[in-house]
């Protein structure tokens, strides 16, 4: 590779090529069928992903955010609940909690994992709180022990955002059986993505699992018979149909990454704040984050040598113009200088190891000048 070639950070050309032609195949099955809507690539599809995360049921969704929200709907909770969530987090997360017609009330992240901390979760809880949404950020799962005792301890619901998270797990548990719901995006630069918006939900409940079909298609559990106020949040058959192509190399996406995170441990200046696995965790590195007080910097120096970086995510929630509604005036520090700081470098399947090589390369280079 010529060091003037440009790395990108994410080529989702490149990284779905492998897969091209089973994705021409089935496009060409799925238009000869003449079943474009809930048809037999999506009930595959749900099938294989439960028994891949080790859930009974799988929902397919229109996307991630949708099946934050319908999984919140499916609860019943009181207009008004109260429901815990990262002060880090992607704006998504605090916006299915709105759309649901409930309060999201921020807790601030470890800063070490990124992920809430559960030390600080009960000076949060009121007699409003009926849920904890536990983002596991970056592809590693928060700390699941702690947050069910406490779970437990108040009567809450745990709600997973599972949308960096696929096929992560924890103590040999994977992400989303945890709690009674788990949400997962498949858009296009996930470990497991679509060809474009798609996201899933699973539960090992039955109850919400007939629930959540009728609440993605109108609140109808018989054509033109609506038993619940719903959305039409439908799995595409199409993105069903590339997720099927996809879901059986995912394990392989994950160790690709997993390879990537290996060497940028081992060989980026200690100058820069790495991520750190948790003890019986494993890490999926849908992102892989370094933290620095040079961010700005150092991101304007890697473009200048071809190399493109993104940041998840600038603006912390509370200062998200659109959300002072909700968070005028408060104040998260650790949330706010891990958006200060944090650069996510280059981690894509189709990342190469040189790629990779030359990242540090610059990274020092940039450090040690």
């Amino acid at each position: 590779m010529n060091h003037t070639d440009k790395i990108a950070y994410e080529n989702l050309n490149k990284l779905n090529k492998e897969f091209e032609l089973e994705f021409k195949e089935k496009f060409h099955s799925f238009l000869a069928s003449g079943w474009y809507v809930l048809g037999n690539e999506v009930k595959t599809f749900e099938e294989n992903f439960a028994q891949y995360c080790g859930a009974q049921y799988c929902v397919g969704v229109a996307n991630g955010l949708d099946a934050l929200q319908l999984g919140l709907v499916a609860f019943d909770f009181p207009i008004g609940s109260e429901i815990l969530v990262p002060s880090n987090t992607y704006i998504a997360s605090i916006l299915a909690i709105i759309n649901a017609g409930h309060i999201p009330v921020l807790v601030e992240p470890n800063s070490n994992t990124y992920n809430i901390d559960e030390k600080l979760i009960e000076e949060k809880i009121t007699s409003k709180t009926k849920a904890i949404m536990v983002v596991h950020l970056y592809g590693q799962i928060a700390q699941m022990d702690a947050i069910e005792a406490i779970a437990e301890n108040y009567n809450l619901e745990i709600i997973e955002d599972c949308a960096q998270a696929h096929g992560a797990s924890f103590k040999g548990k994977k992400a989303g059986t945890f709690g009674n719901i788990g949400a997962f995006s498949f858009y296009p630069t996930k470990n497991l993505g679509a060809l474009g918006d798609a996201g899933a939900i699973i539960t090992s409940n039955e109850v919400l699992f007939e629930k959540l079909k009728a609440l993605r298609n109108y609140g109808s559990e018989k054509k033109y018979y609506n038993k619940y106020t719903g959305l039409n949040s439908r799995l595409d058959e199409i993105q069903a149909a590339f997720l099927n192509v996809k879901l059986p190399h995912l394990d392989k996406i994950t160790l690709h990454k997993r390879k990537l995170a290996e060497i940028y441990q081992k060989k980026l200046t200690d100058k820069v704040i790495k991520p750190i696995e948790i003890e019986n965790g494993f890490h999926v590195y849908h992102i892989y984050n370094i933290r620095t007080n040079k961010r700005d910097e150092l991101k304007e120096y890697l473009v200048e040598n071809n190399i493109h970086t993104e940041i998840h995510y600038p603006v912390s929630p509370n200062h998200q113009e659109g959300y002072q509604n909700y968070f005028k005036g408060m104040k998260f520090p650790i949330s706010e200088e891990i958006h200060k700081t944090t650069l996510s470098l280059p981690i894509s399947y189709a990342t190469t190891i040189e790629e990779a090589e030359r990242v540090i390369e610059k990274i020092n280079c940039f450090f040690n000048n």
